[in-house]
């Protein structure tokens, strides 16, 4: 299999004070094409630090990414913004919809600006995935925190990317909103053969990957793979 992530001799260090805090220490490890992937660890373990290295978010201090087949470190900020856009999907805990716009406008504005003639369509069919087609026209001021992540599912498989990144996608919801955006986050990715990564605390939620890593002080601890049934 193809590797679509791999991440060598990692190391992020941030300014605290006079010191340099290290975050991040000499993390290696890959991800091969439609793989589940989980990273976990204590608070401030780097988890999400991680997850926006690999993303091309944030800039590294050491080590390389390679993701898709592009070294991230070699592109510049609007050719990492075009991958992004081609290649990557994101939930975050806060789902991050524009307030602006509705739910319909929310998951059609990806496929518009890769020139997506069906963009509204396309939007709508994802929408009723989700089980929002009676929410086209509701802003996220109207929708419940389970609908907003929905809604940000939606968005984020609309322009079918080859990797998607979810930064604790539960962590805003209750437990039992919060099963149903997993299930259907796991159902979606299944139909669309995408690479997930997902960031979390929650071990539950982990035990449904294929992969565990897990953090600790900025290092790996364990790297395990999993027979799923």
């Amino acid at each position: 299999m193809a590797k679509i992530l791999n991440v060598k001799n990692l190391r992020k260090t941030y300014k605290s004070g006079e010191k340099d805090l290290t975050v991040l220490d000499s993390v290696s490890f890959d991800i091969e094409a439609g793989e589940t992937f989980s990273i976990v660890g204590p608070s401030g373990s780097g988890k999400t630090t991680l997850l926006g290295l690999c993303a091309g978010l944030d800039s590294l201090d050491e080590g390389s990414i390679e993701l898709c087949g592009v070294e991230l470190s070699r592109l510049n900020e609007d050719e990492l913004a075009l991958l992004r856009n081609q290649k990557v999907g994101f939930i975050f805990q806060d789902f991050q919809l524009l307030s602006t716009l509705t739910a319909l406008e929310n998951v059609s504005v990806p496929l518009e600006l890769q020139g997506n003639k069906r963009a509204q369509l396309e939007a709508m069919e994802l929408l009723e995935k989700v089980g929002l087609g009676d929410r086209y026209d509701h802003y996220p001021s109207q929708l419940s925190g389970g609908e907003q992540q929905r809604v940000a599912l939606a968005r984020a498989f609309s322009t079918k990317p080859d990797i998607l990144f979810a930064d604790e996608p539960t962590g805003n919801l209750d437990e039992e909103t919060g099963e149903k955006v997993i299930q259907l986050l796991f159902d979606l990715n299944k139909e669309m053969g995408t690479t997930l990564v997902i960031v979390t605390h929650d071990l539950d939620l982990a035990q449904l990957t294929q992969r565990i890593l897990r953090l600790k002080g900025g290092k790996i601890i364990s790297n395990e793979t999993k027979i799923i049934a």
